[in-house]
């Protein structure tokens, strides 16, 4: 392997060896052996196979080379069935950005004690006016993926806090059922990370009656990695130390400035991860012309009338929440 791996403080390698099974002398064999077990899934379309790329999926499998070739397998089943979440997927997309900007998600500048990387969302400060959940999702998604380059990140994993704090239950009707089962399935299991942790702080009673409803599509593994802190901070203290977190989390730091991560993924133009940024083929106009980003005034309607999805209103629209779910 002629890059990964080199820039590993010893530190970090030992921490690969112990945790990950990960040894540098048979590294370039099992990157070979995923790409050995393409062949037998003709039905999908491996579009990127490079040695980095490769490496995270064992990485998050701990150098299982069957159980990262099936996340490997999964992780473009879910783009390839889902295509319209990666559509225009990139910081400068209007709900994208907007969301970023809101701090959903955030990123701290410092990770934890395990050297895990700290996602926030301040969930009071979804506008539901001008962007949807979708929106927020696609935020998250782009985040991983820009911070998943980074080896140590594949190494160390990350820990997500969302803050609950003066969420109201008029924004948790926006909340799309089929979304958050779409979300658990794409973070669960089609994403090559190792999260070490979830933490829910200040959760009204509405969100854990949406958790309830969650609970089923999640995994046992997951649900032991969810805690729920209600008011109580000095508990999320026990898993992330004070000194590294904002004083709008109970912590030494100081608040935490919601644009911050925004400015740093927004200003990074080169980086995309939909459409032909990540190698996607080129599709047919007439295919193309099928997914309009904008649309007619019924927004519910049935998938028999998903040509007039080509047919945009005068005024059209920005993407919609709906349009994530279209087939």
């Amino acid at each position: 392997m002629s890059e990964y791996g080199w820039a590993l403080s010893d530190e970090m390698a030992s921490k690969a060896r112990r945790e990950l099974n990960e040894i540098p002398e048979t590294r370039d064999d099992a990157i070979e052996a995923v790409r050995d077990h393409i062949s037998t899934r003709p039905d999908i379309k491996y579009l990127r196979t490079d040695d980095s790329f490769v490496l995270r999926f064992l990485r998050a499998r701990k150098f299982n080379v069957f159980e990262s070739f099936r996340l490997l397998s999964k992780y473009y089943e879910y783009r390839h069935g889902n295509k319209n979440l990666f559509n225009q997927f990139c910081a400068s997309e209007t709900g994208v950005k907007q969301a970023l900007f809101d701090g959903l998600p955030g990123v701290l500048s410092q990770t934890d004690h395990y050297g895990r990387k700290i996602l926030v969302l301040f969930s009071a400060n979804w506008d539901n006016n001008r962007y949807g959940f979708a929106a927020i999702y696609r935020a998250v998604l782009l985040t991983l993926e820009k911070l998943i380059e980074e080896e140590e990140n594949q190494i160390n994993g990350f820990v997500i806090i969302v803050d609950w704090s003066q969420f109201t239950f008029k924004q948790s009707t926006w909340i799309n059922p089929k979304l958050l089962k779409l979300m658990i399935e794409g973070l669960q299991d089609c994403f090559p990370a190792r999260f070490g942790g979830i933490h829910f702080i200040s959760q009204p009673w509405f969100v854990e009656a949406i958790f309830k409803l969650a609970k089923p599509f999640l995994k046992e593994k997951t649900k032991d990695k969810i805690f729920m802190h209600g008011n109580n901070v000095a508990t999320l203290h026990n898993h992330i130390h004070k000194d590294v977190l904002p004083a709008d989390l109970g912590g030494l730091a100081p608040p935490y400035n919601t644009e911050s991560w925004a400015q740093q993924l927004v200003g990074d133009e080169t980086f995309s991860f939909g459409d032909k940024q990540i190698f996607w083929p080129y599709e047919s106009s007439e295919r193309k012309r099928s997914r309009s980003e904008t649309f007619p005034g019924d927004m519910f309607s049935s998938k028999t009338d998903e040509k007039a999805l080509g047919q945009p209103d005068k005024g059209g629209r920005e993407l919609n929440e709906e349009f994530f779910l279209i087939d």
